[in-house]
């Protein structure tokens, strides 16, 4: 019997702005529909979800604003970078992604983006917007740990 391969869930592209500017709720793991010459840009890591999020129209979830560069050998079989993309979700997940986005202040974003047996994946969450003041939290946060692991380092 044949060894089982190992997977690695090592991520193409994080949104480490999206944990900052939004307190995360809740998360979703969903496939992407895309064509040939997109997950061949993919699988290279060209992909940016920094200003991507999530939009829902007609019982569909759509990845807007995520930028998948051009395949360098796709000749005519390049799409545009910037076109929304179909999320795969099942209908309960888009029935209550949907009632969480009608919430005021409530966004759904991408986090993570990385392959899962040969599928590529989006790690999706709903996350409310954070107030300055929470941003100057995190950041004295971050440095208070930080200062920490200096100190037990010596």
């Amino acid at each position: 019997m044949a060894k089982k391969k190992v997977q690695h869930n090592d991520a193409l592209a994080t949104n480490r702005k999206a944990r900052f500017n939004y307190a995360i709720e809740e998360t979703f793991e969903a496939g992407m529909v895309l064509t040939g010459t997109e997950i061949k840009s993919v699988r290279a890591g060209q992909i940016t979800i920094g200003d991507g999020f999530v939009t829902i129209h007609d019982g569909q979830a759509y990845l807007t604003n995520v930028h998948i560069a051009n395949y360098e050998q796709g000749n005519q079989f390049n799409v545009d970078p910037l076109r929304s993309r179909i999320l795969l979700l099942h209908k309960k997940q888009i029935q209550h992604l949907s009632a969480l986005v009608k919430e005021s202040g409530v966004t759904v974003v991408p986090l993570k983006v990385y392959m899962k047996k040969g599928f590529a994946k989006v790690l999706i969450g709903v996350g409310r917007g954070k107030k300055q003041y929470d941003k100057r939290q995190s950041i004295k946060k971050r440095d208070v740990e930080r200062d920490l692991n200096r100190q037990f380092k010596r």
